[in-house]
């Protein structure tokens, strides 16, 4: 390996982890959508905003409160840019951990279900009835003042509808729940992005990479980001098949979208606890991860494609996993 391909190699770490950091966030935004007519996939979700929004801007009223819930990277910022564009409106983008007050024509609140709980309580007749108390001055000179509100509407996104308090979604006159993307929808994106970004994608390059993007676009403009990276470094003017798979396999990633820390997971789950469950935090030792990271990041995938398992006992692996890594079961069996 040449040095250019190390000082590419060392950008592979986390490479299909949906979680954004704030620099690619902002690589992100001249990415996305900007109306509904242009947004891939959920379509379902889709046909219900256009009807919501569509009945608002008719009655020339605000839109109802939305919640937009479903795992990382599916969309959920990209549908509130999205709405605001189409109720002609301003967006204001914030966050659970770090709101103070509600404001602004459309207002954004990511990871709405890490609101503390003095935030939420401020929220409730901001959404309800278009008003603001505050207290001014401490002790008992301490005073309420009662603020009216211009019409908003209050975006929510969260990957754990569960953890958003049931009297705050409650409040929200629509929930959408975004679902993983298929490879066809994914394979659009990857190309509508490639002429964005001026990559020359050929043959079935899309595809390749939309089938290792693990369901998600944010995965998916990811991985095309590292193989123009790797074809601008090799001197590749057009971007074909051979060249995303030899790009995609130096970055680590493999046929099933499965990165280093994956195949370390079941390396483990196949090889030093074989044939045996283990708790998540062994796991995660011996991975050198984080046990957040490995339950957040890692496993939903594994899961849900069939490569481990969730017993009362521990994680076990799968026949699946066994043949995707090349390697025979223990003798004994999987239990």
């Amino acid at each position: 390996m040449s040095h250019r391909d190390v000082d590419l190699a060392h950008l592979s770490a986390g490479v299909v982890t949906p979680v954004a950091d704030e620099q690619e966030r902002r690589a992100e935004v001249s990415l996305r959508p900007g109306t509904l007519d242009a947004f891939v996939g959920q379509r379902e979700l889709v046909r219900h905003l256009e009807i919501v929004l569509g009945s608002a801007k008719a009655r020339h009223q605000s839109a109802d409160h939305l919640l937009f819930a479903g795992p990382p990277g599916l969309g959920k910022t990209s549908l509130a840019s999205i709405v605001a564009v189409e109720m002609g409106s301003g967006l204001r983008i914030t966050s659970g951990p770090v709101l103070s007050r509600p404001g602004g024509d459309v207002l954004f609140i990511d990871e709405i279900h890490r609101l503390s709980r003095a935030v939420e309580e401020v929220l409730y007749p901001a959404m309800e009835d278009r008003r603001l108390d505050v207290m001014i001055g401490r002790g008992p000179s301490a005073r309420s003042i009662r603020l009216d509100l211009p019409n908003f509407t209050l975006v929510g996104a969260t990957t754990r509808t569960g953890l958003v308090a049931a009297p705050l979604r409650d409040r929200f006159g629509f929930i959408g729940q975004l679902d993983l993307y298929d490879v066809d929808e994914l394979a659009v994106i990857a190309q509508r992005s490639a002429l964005l970004l001026d990559v020359n994608l050929q043959g079935d390059a899309a595809m390749i990479i939309a089938s290792r993007s693990r369901g998600t676009p944010r995965i998916a403009n990811r991985l095309l980001r590292r193989v123009r990276d790797f074809a601008a470094v090799q001197g590749h003017r057009v971007v074909d098949d051979s060249v995303v798979v030899e790009a995609l396999e130096l970055f680590g990633v493999d046929e099933y979208g499965l990165d280093k820390i994956d195949r370390r997971i079941l390396g483990l789950l196949c090889g030093q606890f074989a044939n045996q469950p283990v708790g998540l935090t062994t796991l995660a030792h011996a991975c050198g991860e984080e046990p957040a990271t490995i339950e957040d990041a890692y496993e939903p995938y594994l899961l849900r494609e069939g490569l481990l398992i969730r017993t009362p006992r521990g994680r076990v692996s799968t026949e699946k996993a066994y043949r995707h890594l090349g390697v025979s079961p223990h003798s004994g069996g999987l239990f």
